[in-house]
């Protein structure tokens, strides 16, 4: 499809003296905003569909800020639902903001987006929330950057 846009707009590269470019996913995404029903005709959709659906946009990539604020700022968002699993075992979880912002790196990392999220903090938290209902006199379970990149979850217990 971004070959029928980008014929549309006039960017062509064809011919001896044209400039040969990679494609970034800045270019794609810019030209993808640029889409008309009559692109979607071209590209095989039927007008039946085309008609059916009042709006078409181009959706571009989440950055790293946006992922974070996905993962913290709703009301249900996945860190206060680990913390609160977590927390019906009666043990704190500390999430650090580099834990975090690693999180949502790794998500652009693996072209997962914000779907991603879920599947790496449970990939990260896994092992221990099976082990933590066994485990006795157990305050806080912390995960920093380290855990990210492929450590454990520190596991602090109570003095005493």
């Amino acid at each position: 499809i971004e070959k029928i846009i980008s014929n549309r707009v006039g960017k062509r590269n064809l011919g001896f003296g044209a400039t040969i470019e990679s494609k970034k996913e800045e270019d794609i995404s810019e030209l993808l905003r640029q889409i008309t029903p009559q692109d979607l005709l071209k590209f095989g959709l039927i007008p039946e569909f085309i008609g059916r659906v009042p709006i078409t946009v181009g959706l571009s990539a989440l950055d790293e800020t946006a992922l974070v604020n996905i993962m913290t700022a709703p009301k249900n968002a996945l860190v206060k639902q680990y913390k609160k699993l977590i927390g019906i075992d009666n043990v704190e979880l500390e999430i650090t903001e580099g834990a975090i912002k690693a999180v949502a790196r790794k998500a652009i990392e693996l072209k997962t987006g914000a779907r991603g999220l879920r599947t790496i903090l449970e990939n990260l938290m896994l092992d221990t929330m099976y082990e933590l209902p066994s485990l006795v006199d157990v305050e806080k379970v912390v995960i920093d950057e380290t855990v990210v990149s492929g450590g454990k979850p520190q596991i602090i217990k109570k003095a005493g």
